[in-house]
């Protein structure tokens, strides 16, 4: 057991990057295991529940189990990609880090494409997105993990700002893009522009019009129920907004923040101290225990802004597309992080918006989604200019042979979206009033893998 302090530079190690480190891709790709016919979440428990399915990917896929007080919650396979559980039976694939994009979705969807096959064995549906459509949280069966229940809790106590926190933790779905920074300086240079940008990538991606099988207006219920989840630890990154961001400005910020849960020395999950992470380091947890790195890492995890950082930048601001779509949020981001020349552009396009103006943007994109203002200026122009330049970043990759030519097909999608004005979330409404004729059946059809 440890007894004395965490030192600075062991918080700072987890941002120290080896001098080989290369611009790699990774994936994260959120899904909903749905009844075919009503469109409604798959149970965790059952002959053909979703532990079921993780239980069939062990014995025929030689993956290795990860589990929670005994309970499966996950499959690590032979190859690097982990296939994990979210609160509400969400299956997250997460992938083994690509040299580029157009490596990155190959991958993914070789993963995603066998988990389909293995789910409809089961007779379920495999359906990516950023909600699941037809649910509402009493519908859903919880997965029985020992920090989901502390995290209820936890948000139970803070009230009314936690409020939508069951929403999130068991209806929401997206796909998370993680990229590389070499250096502190890099570091500094690609957070700064993803944190500026990632409310423009928010309001072009909004993709979430459902609500327990009804449209209510919002393009974006994921994207409205993050506001209410515990706002100090959510959304804007704000540390990164003033430019001149650093490691160390960073860990401060998350020194000032409480944990929500830790692993004691019996690895049990336990309610942390409603301290500051940095008051715990200087007194411990209240049954004795010091904080050790693993503490630290794990605090990290407990933060959900629209960049997180840690050992890699992960991006999570946007709605996860439909299937086909799903390209497109890793090629934006690369074009705009991996090309100086177009990162800074963006940074240029966005530096002068203050944390107030983004905070209000945020606030209203879940309705207005490219119409929304930042600060005088409407998304939509501001998202035209960035998937401009993030076509330049990745013309200019594919020219250096970094990535192959389809890449740059990635992002027709999004050009789609601005020369219509209609988001994924617009088109999608319309399709359902539309050819899918308001029948779950014919929406699983239209969007399942």
């Amino acid at each position: 057991m440890r007894t004395d302090q965490l030192k600075r530079d062991e918080l700072r190690s987890l941002f120290a990057r080896p001098t080989d480190t290369s611009e790699s891709v990774g994936l994260e790709v959120e899904s909903g295991l749905v009844d075919p016919d009503t469109g409604r979440a798959a149970p965790y428990a059952g002959k053909n529940g979703v532990k079921a399915v993780l239980e069939a990917m062990l014995d025929e896929w030689d993956g290795e189990p990860e589990d929670d007080a005994g309970e499966l919650t996950g499959v690590a396979l032979p190859d690097g990609v982990r296939i994990t559980l979210e609160h509400g039976g969400q299956i997250e694939y997460s992938s083994v880090p690509a040299a580029n994009v157009t490596g990155a979705v190959a991958d993914m969807r070789a993963s995603l494409e066998r988990l389909s096959e293995l789910a409809g064995r089961f007779g379920w549906a495999l359906v990516p997105g950023s909600r699941f459509p037809f649910d509402r949280v009493d519908t859903i069966s919880w997965v029985p993990m020992s920090r989901g229940r502390v995290m209820r809790r936890h948000f139970s106590r803070i009230g009314s700002v936690g409020s939508y926190a069951p929403e999130i933790l068991t209806l929401a779905m997206s796909t998370q893009v993680h990229l590389d920074y070499l250096s502190d300086e890099d570091f500094t240079r690609k957070l700064r522009m993803q944190a500026a940008a990632s409310p423009v990538v928010a309001a072009l991606l909004v993709n979430s019009p459902f609500h327990g099988g009804q449209l209510n207006g919002l393009l974006s219920q994921r994207s409205r129920d993050w506001l209410w989840v515990d706002p100090q630890r959510c959304g804007l990154l704000r540390p990164a907004l003033g430019g001149d961001v650093s490691v160390d400005d960073i860990i401060d910020w998350a020194l000032g923040i409480p944990m929500i849960y830790y692993v004691d020395a019996e690895g049990r999950y336990r309610t942390a101290p409603q301290r500051p992470f940095a008051t715990i380091v200087e007194q411990g947890f209240d049954d004795g225990l010091m904080p050790t790195f693993d503490h630290w890492v794990s605090h990290l995890t407990q933060v959900w802004t629209h960049v997180r950082p840690r050992r890699t930048l992960e991006l999570r601001a946007a709605d996860g597309p439909s299937y086909r779509h799903i390209p497109a949020v890793p090629a934006l981001w690369v074009g705009l992080s991996y090309h100086p020349p177009s990162r800074e552009a963006a940074w240029e396009l966005l530096r002068h918006y203050t944390v107030a103006e983004h905070a209000a943007a945020t606030a209203r994109l879940p309705a207005e989604g490219l119409r929304t203002l930042l600060g005088k200026d409407r998304m939509d122009e501001l998202a035209l200019e960035l998937v401009r330049l993030a076509r330049a970043g990745l013309r200019a990759r594919v020219d250096t042979g970094l990535e192959a030519p389809e890449v740059l097909d990635y992002l027709d999608p999004l050009d789609e979206v601005l020369r219509t004005g209609k988001t994924f979330a617009e088109q999608c409404a319309e399709r359902w009033d539309g050819d899918l004729r308001r029948d779950p059946r014919r929406y699983v059809d239209a969007f399942r893998v």
